[in-house]
């Protein structure tokens, strides 16, 4: 099967954070079929869609990489929307201003996949993408089939899915979105792309929000006062408009963003007596330093 596939490649040419040493082998399936044979075929894989959120070892992943980002097909059919796991959804939400159906204006500015917006049940702006949700279809690497799940059946927490805790990829989803005009739909994402430039990076190396906000609070509140839009180590720093952000200013390592992080958390807890669980997701060979943060940072 004539897959596209990369070798020893870097990550950071991939990765939003632009951190990451090599990986061996980098597979683009581009359809159901392909996607399959590589999830059979290939033992213990790292399964991608856009790497955002994703924070991978400068020294590399010890394991074989697959990016969905080409597995991208989508169907609109009257209010039902129907998307490949590597379709993202920001294309998403365009292609649904056309057909005036509203509920995906805040992918708008998403750089997630459909399949990484299930998987942590991404939401902003009072929308999330398991609002509209009707089921996915997910191959289950442990039995080898393909099954259908309601949505029901997907445990959605904030920030939280069974795609987490069980063996399933999902190869598609399905949604029934609600008819709206075309100019409330391009207002909303007016709205929510503004929002994003004055609160979040633009065009500066970041993997968006770094922790999760706790219950009944703020994670950028409660780092806001603790100073944290001071802190930086080696070639990260916090971004200085939000305290939530790290960024990428001067070729940071992955062990600067982690030693970085663990400052962060290490003051919020000190200050506050809350610990902050990272929405960032962290990938690769580990040195000493990173192992010993990544067991505190990273606690189940």
């Amino acid at each position: 099967m004539d897959i596209e596939t990369l070798h020893n490649t870097e990550l950071k040419e991939f990765s939003y954070f632009k951190i990451g040493g090599k990986v061996e082998n980098l597979y683009f399936p581009k359809n159901t079929e392909e996607f399959i044979y590589l999830l059979k075929n290939i033992k213990n894989p790292l399964i991608f869609g856009g790497f955002s959120n994703i924070l991978f070892s400068s020294n590399g992943v010890n394991q074989d990489v697959i990016c969905t980002t080409k597995f991208d097909k989508y169907r609109i059919q009257n209010t039902l929307v129907t998307a490949e796991a590597g379709v993202r959804g920001a294309v998403l939400s365009r292609a649904c201003i056309d057909y005036e159906l509203a509920g995906f204006e805040f992918m708008s500015g998403f750089p997630g996949t459909i399949g990484g917006n299930i998987y942590m049940n991404a939401s902003a702006h009072k929308q999330a993408v398991s609002d509209n949700l009707l089921k996915v279809k997910i191959f289950d690497t442990e039995t080898k089939e393909i099954i259908e799940l309601s949505k029901d059946k997907l445990n959605f927490e904030y920030r939280k899915s069974i795609l987490q805790e069980m063996p399933y990829i999902l190869l598609e989803a399905e949604f029934e979105l609600k008819k709206g005009t075309k100019t409330e739909i391009q207002n909303r994402i007016k709205e929510n792309r503004e929002f994003r430039k004055l609160h979040q990076p633009q065009g500066i190396p970041n993997v968006g929000s770094i922790f999760k906000n706790p219950e009944n609070n703020s994670a950028g509140k409660l780092l806001d006062e603790i100073g944290a839009k001071e802190f930086k180590v080696g070639g990260a720093k916090v971004f200085e408009n939000h305290a939530n952000f790290i960024i990428n200013y001067n070729n940071a390592t992955s062990t600067d963003v982690l030693e970085l992080m663990f400052m962060m958390y290490n003051k919020v807890k000190e200050q506050f007596g809350i610990e902050l669980k990272p929405e960032v997701k962290y990938f690769g060979e580990q040195t000493e330093k990173e192992r010993e943060i990544c067991k505190i940072l990273f606690q189940k």
